[in-house]
Protein backbone atom coordinates (compact mmCIF):
# COMPACT_ATOMS: atom_id res chain seq x y z
CA UNK A 1 0.00 0.00 0.00
CA UNK A 2 1.96 3.30 -0.68
CA UNK A 3 1.91 5.72 1.60
CA UNK A 4 -0.38 8.65 1.64
CA UNK A 5 -0.87 12.63 0.39
CA UNK A 6 -0.31 14.86 3.32
CA UNK A 7 3.22 13.68 4.73
CA UNK A 8 6.77 14.50 3.79
CA UNK A 9 7.85 12.15 0.67
CA UNK A 10 10.62 10.19 1.92
CA UNK A 11 14.02 11.21 1.13
CA UNK A 12 16.03 9.10 -1.40
CA UNK A 13 19.18 8.68 -2.63
CA UNK A 14 19.69 7.29 -6.57
CA UNK A 15 22.08 7.06 -9.13
CA UNK A 16 20.40 8.18 -12.52
CA UNK A 17 21.16 7.43 -16.06
CA UNK A 18 24.15 9.64 -16.18
CA UNK A 19 25.78 7.53 -13.09
CA UNK A 20 24.67 11.18 -10.85
CA UNK A 21 23.42 11.02 -7.44
CA UNK A 22 20.00 12.02 -6.74
CA UNK A 23 18.64 12.90 -4.31
CA UNK A 24 15.34 14.20 -3.42
CA UNK A 25 16.51 17.11 -1.57
CA UNK A 26 17.94 18.66 -5.10
CA UNK A 27 14.60 19.41 -5.94
CA UNK A 28 13.36 21.72 -3.20
CA UNK A 29 11.26 24.78 -4.36
CA UNK A 30 10.32 22.77 -7.31
CA UNK A 31 6.99 20.57 -7.51
CA UNK A 32 7.77 16.91 -8.89
CA UNK A 33 6.32 13.99 -10.29
CA UNK A 34 8.29 10.77 -8.92
CA UNK A 35 6.91 8.19 -10.90
CA UNK A 36 7.48 4.46 -10.08
CA UNK A 37 7.13 1.94 -13.32
CA UNK A 38 7.91 -2.06 -13.22
CA UNK A 39 10.48 -2.41 -16.14
CA UNK A 40 12.52 -0.68 -18.81
CA UNK A 41 11.26 -1.03 -22.18
CA UNK A 42 8.03 -2.75 -21.75
CA UNK A 43 4.70 -2.03 -23.45
CA UNK A 44 3.24 -0.15 -20.15
CA UNK A 45 6.51 1.44 -19.11
CA UNK A 46 7.43 2.66 -22.65
CA UNK A 47 4.06 3.73 -23.38
CA UNK A 48 3.94 6.22 -19.63
CA UNK A 49 7.57 7.19 -20.98
CA UNK A 50 6.99 8.49 -23.93
CA UNK A 51 3.93 10.09 -23.02
CA UNK A 52 6.06 11.76 -20.34
CA UNK A 53 8.20 12.46 -23.02
CA UNK A 54 5.39 14.11 -25.55
CA UNK A 55 4.49 16.47 -23.04
CA UNK A 56 7.48 17.34 -21.96
CA UNK A 57 7.72 20.89 -22.82
CA UNK A 58 4.50 21.68 -20.94
CA UNK A 59 6.01 20.52 -17.72
CA UNK A 60 8.99 22.41 -18.21
CA UNK A 61 7.35 25.47 -18.78
CA UNK A 62 5.90 25.27 -15.67
CA UNK A 63 8.68 24.41 -13.88
CA UNK A 64 7.81 20.63 -12.79
CA UNK A 65 10.82 17.77 -12.52
CA UNK A 66 9.90 14.25 -13.70
CA UNK A 67 11.56 12.10 -12.55
CA UNK A 68 11.36 8.04 -13.34
CA UNK A 69 12.19 5.28 -10.83
CA UNK A 70 12.28 1.33 -11.35
CA UNK A 71 14.49 -1.22 -10.24
CA UNK A 72 16.46 -1.66 -13.70
CA UNK A 73 20.19 -0.34 -13.48
CA UNK A 74 22.11 2.36 -14.68
CA UNK A 75 22.84 0.64 -17.71
CA UNK A 76 19.16 -0.34 -18.60
CA UNK A 77 18.13 3.58 -17.91
CA UNK A 78 20.43 4.47 -20.41
CA UNK A 79 19.66 2.56 -23.32
CA UNK A 80 15.71 2.61 -22.32
CA UNK A 81 16.46 6.67 -22.26
CA UNK A 82 18.09 6.73 -25.69
CA UNK A 83 16.36 4.45 -27.27
CA UNK A 84 12.94 6.64 -26.73
CA UNK A 85 14.88 9.66 -26.28
CA UNK A 86 13.75 11.03 -22.87
CA UNK A 87 14.61 13.97 -21.59
CA UNK A 88 14.39 13.29 -17.89
CA UNK A 89 15.93 11.60 -14.96
CA UNK A 90 15.67 7.58 -14.53
CA UNK A 91 16.49 6.45 -10.66
CA UNK A 92 17.82 3.54 -10.67
CA UNK A 93 16.19 1.55 -7.57
CA UNK A 94 18.04 -1.95 -7.76
CA UNK A 95 17.41 -3.34 -4.16
CA UNK A 96 13.88 -1.42 -4.30
CA UNK A 97 14.47 0.66 -0.96
CA UNK A 98 13.22 3.28 -2.11
CA UNK A 99 10.08 1.27 -3.56
CA UNK A 100 9.98 -0.20 -0.20
CA UNK A 101 10.02 3.18 1.38
CA UNK A 102 7.26 4.22 -0.55
CA UNK A 103 5.25 1.61 -0.45
CA UNK A 104 5.03 0.56 -3.95
CA UNK A 105 6.79 -2.95 -3.62
CA UNK A 106 4.43 -5.72 -3.31
CA UNK A 107 2.45 -8.56 -4.94
CA UNK A 108 1.67 -9.16 -8.71
CA UNK A 109 -0.11 -11.37 -10.76
CA UNK A 110 0.79 -11.68 -14.55
CA UNK A 111 0.08 -14.49 -16.78
CA UNK A 112 -1.42 -16.77 -13.65
CA UNK A 113 1.93 -16.14 -11.63
CA UNK A 114 2.54 -14.32 -8.60
CA UNK A 115 5.62 -12.09 -7.70
CA UNK A 116 7.06 -9.11 -6.00
CA UNK A 117 7.02 -6.18 -8.12
CA UNK A 118 6.46 -2.39 -8.46
CA UNK A 119 2.97 -1.21 -8.41
CA UNK A 120 3.00 1.88 -10.72
CA UNK A 121 2.43 4.45 -8.68
CA UNK A 122 3.19 8.22 -9.05
CA UNK A 123 3.62 10.79 -6.09
CA UNK A 124 2.95 14.29 -6.81
CA UNK A 125 5.47 15.97 -4.46
CA UNK A 126 5.27 19.90 -3.86
CA UNK A 127 8.36 22.44 -3.67
CA UNK A 128 8.40 21.85 0.10
CA UNK A 129 9.07 18.28 -0.52
CA UNK A 130 5.45 17.24 1.08
CA UNK A 131 2.83 14.93 -1.08
CA UNK A 132 0.48 16.30 -2.36
CA UNK A 133 -1.22 13.66 -3.80
CA UNK A 134 -1.37 10.09 -5.01
CA UNK A 135 -1.99 8.12 -7.93
CA UNK A 136 -2.26 4.27 -7.72
CA UNK A 137 -2.94 2.06 -10.30
CA UNK A 138 -1.88 4.48 -13.32
CA UNK A 139 -3.07 4.07 -16.63
CA UNK A 140 0.32 4.86 -18.46
CA UNK A 141 -1.68 5.75 -21.69
CA UNK A 142 -3.39 8.35 -20.12
CA UNK A 143 -1.00 9.54 -16.81
CA UNK A 144 1.08 12.49 -18.39
CA UNK A 145 -2.09 14.06 -19.44
CA UNK A 146 -3.81 12.97 -16.33
CA UNK A 147 -1.23 14.94 -14.32
CA UNK A 148 -0.97 18.39 -16.45
CA UNK A 149 -4.75 18.65 -15.64
CA UNK A 150 -4.05 18.50 -11.75
CA UNK A 151 -0.94 21.39 -12.48
CA UNK A 152 -3.76 23.01 -15.00
CA UNK A 153 -0.79 23.03 -17.70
Amino acid sequence: MPILSGIPAPEFEMFDDTNTLRKLSDFRGRNVILYFYPKDDTPGCTKEACNFRDDYSAYEKAGIVILGVSPDDVASHVKFKKKFQLQFPLLADVEHKVCDSYGVWGPKKFMGKEYEGVLRTTFLIDGEGMIKKVYENVRPAEHSTELLKEFSV
